[in-house]
């Protein structure tokens, strides 16, 4: 027995800096070497703990607490493989700019590279991903002041800007739970105060910047802004620039910024049409967020449109090369200023522009070509799915959509809306995790959680089932198309080996599995169904069959019914 419990110690002091820094939450894998901070996280009743048993799942659970609150949560587990385990999800957090708190127990330096048991090199496992990776070595007195700065900067560097992962990876000696002996004195600031407290705030335009950018895009009437994920706009920022500038607003669903009267939500298919997009080619394009999730639009966004990236964070969000600037800024504010200097020089009617006008006009009969295409629907498919969806949840509800074809049927197919908040891991665009993800989502929402997705990224994470039931509630709607739906739209379709390496049937009961994870689950071959189902008070699972190759026939009878409706209101 040691003269003082030195690890309970240091444990304890960062689980309390963590509290006083705004954490509320964590989620821990069970193992050994992690005992001290695992007991330290359970014991402090500030925080709620998940005990999770799989790491992948428990990391993506993490993940979605912290997409969906923008507080980090604790993510504890124990040294080797364990800690290998969370690399998908830190990934996500990284690309994604999700704040995380990962914390690997590890064995002391003198048992690594011995062959000790469970000891691999945790040193910047994570690489580059993480925003501040440190190891403080084992825990010796005294350490007070050294252990509470540690724990604030690790919450202050999650937080960014840009918020994002950071790795703690914490040694521990034996023994590892609490000897007895007594605790070293380590007490924090008073009134509950963190040890160090970093105040950040918004990057505020100058009055040189929006004069500039007003004028350009006074001198461009042939604009769009365009929102991606991870924009984060307020509604009414957008809808004030959008009308002062008379541009339309292209917002993929994950945006948060399709709604209001400039939302063109049909952009998709509109640029599908034979020299629509030609014809409307933009002089001017100001983006916030990533790229949408629309490959046709990346295409029609070609380096030849000069583009002006907005992002607070400094992120260089240009896979096309296209940027002509970069504006370092807090977007609503942005916008808000750029509305504010076009209004003042604005004409006194108020008169829509001829281009905003053909955008709106065009969005109208497109919308009205796909709602009654959609409306019609015997069968469900990935796109009616997607849209009923979307405009059935209650206001307050959060729409989780997995990568993959869902979300693509979502920014096809969705109508502009207000009142929910869609979700998507569309940092690296992986399936991995989806179902704990949105589990985590659920944890930290206030509202009901709907999660859509695919079969197959229902599968790779349906271990984040296990003790759903005894969670915060998740509806589950699982599009069971028997294989990898997304590959029907691409260039391997035609292959001899498309079903072996693409479309990969699984031929498997899903609402069996469900089950077999103690989730109630149904099969709904009545899509329209799901209405009045969406807000429940505990996990389900709603398996809707659909037709994997009449889906992509259904697709494409949209984007013809568009090319239709476009041609008669020409």
């Amino acid at each position: 027995m040691s003269d003082v419990d030195t690890a309970s110690a240091f444990a304890a002091a960062l689980v309390d800096e963590w509290a006083r820094c705004g954490v509320t939450r964590a989620v821990i894998a069970p193992g050994s070497r992690s005992t001290p901070l695992a007991l330290a996280l359970v014991r402090d009743a500030r925080i709620a703990v998940d005990v999770v048993l799989d790491e992948r799942s428990a990391s993506f659970r993490a993940l979605g607490i912290g997409r969906a609150s923008g507080v980090p949560a604790v993510l504890c587990c124990t040294s080797g493989t364990a800690a290998a385990n969370f690399h998908p999800a830190v990934l996500e957090a990284s690309h994604a700019r999700v704040p995380l708190l990962v914390a690997t127990a590890d064995r002391p330096p003198e048992l690594r590279d011995t062959g000790a048991g469970q000891t691999i090199d945790q040193t910047k496992l994570y690489g580059d991903a993480v925003r501040w990776f440190c190891d403080p070595g084992p825990p010796e007195v005294p350490g007070n002041a050294t252990w509470r700065a540690l724990a604030c900067r690790a919450v202050a560097a999650a937080l960014g800007p840009p918020a994002g992962p950071v790795h703690c990876n914490l040694p521990f000696r034996e023994p590892l739970v609490p000897t007895g002996a007594p605790l070293p004195d380590t007490p924090g600031r008073a009134d509950g105060r963190p040890w160090t407290v970093t105040t950040t705030a918004p990057v505020a335009p100058d009055g040189t910047t929006v004069g500039r950018l007003a004028a350009t895009v006074r001198a461009h009437p042939r604009g769009v802004l365009v929102a991606g994920s991870g924009a984060h706009l307020r509604a009414e920022a957008v809808e004030r620039f959008a009308r002062a500038a008379g541009w339309p607003v292209l917002a993929d669903p994950i945006s948060g910024a399709r709604t209001g009267t400039y939302a063109v939500s049909t952009y998709e298919a509109l640029l599908r049409v034979d020299g629509f997009g030609a014809a409307h080619r933009p002089d001017l394009v100001m983006r916030v967020g990533a790229p949408p999730t629309s490959k046709v639009v990346g295409e029609w966004l070609a380096a030849d449109v000069a583009q002006v990236i907005v992002d607070p964070d400094g992120g260089w969000l240009d896979p096309g090369h296209a940027a002509s600037e970069r504006v370092v800024v807090d977007a609503d504010a942005l916008l808000d200023a750029l509305a504010g200097a076009l209004e003042r020089e604005r004409a006194a009617d108020g008169a829509r522009s001829p281009w905003l006008t053909t955008w709106l006009d065009a969005e109208r009969a497109a919308r009205g070509a796909i709602d009654r295409l959609l409306d019609d629907a015997r069968a469900p498919y990935e796109g009616v799915i997607a849209r009923d969806l979307a405009a059935m949840l209650p206001d307050g509800a959060s729409l989780v959509v997995a990568s993959s074809l869902p979300v693509r049927a979502l920014e096809w197919c969705m109508a502009p809306r207000a009142g929910v908040t869609v979700h998507a891991n569309r940092g690296v665009n992986g399936i991995d995790g989806f179902v704990s993800t949105a589990g985590g989502i659920a944890a930290a929402a206030s509202g009901p959680v709907v999660a859509l997705c695919g079969d197959l990224c229902f599968l790779h994470d349906s271990n984040g089932l296990l003790g759903a039931s005894t969670r915060a509630p998740v509806t589950y709607v699982v599009i069971d198309n028997d294989g990898g739906g997304i590959f029907s739209f691409l260039p391997q379709a035609p292959l001899p080996e498309f079903e072996m390496l693409f479309g990969t049937p699984h031929g498997l009961d899903l609402a069996a599995v469900a089950e077999a994870h103690g989730v109630i689950a149904e099969r709904v071959d009545e899509w329209r169904k799901l209405e009045g189902r969406l807000d429940a008070t505990e996990t389900q699972v709603l398996v809707v069959p659909v037709d994997r190759a009449a889906s992509v026939d259904r697709h494409r009878e949209l984007w013809g019914a568009v090319a239709a409706a476009i041609g008669s209101a020409a």
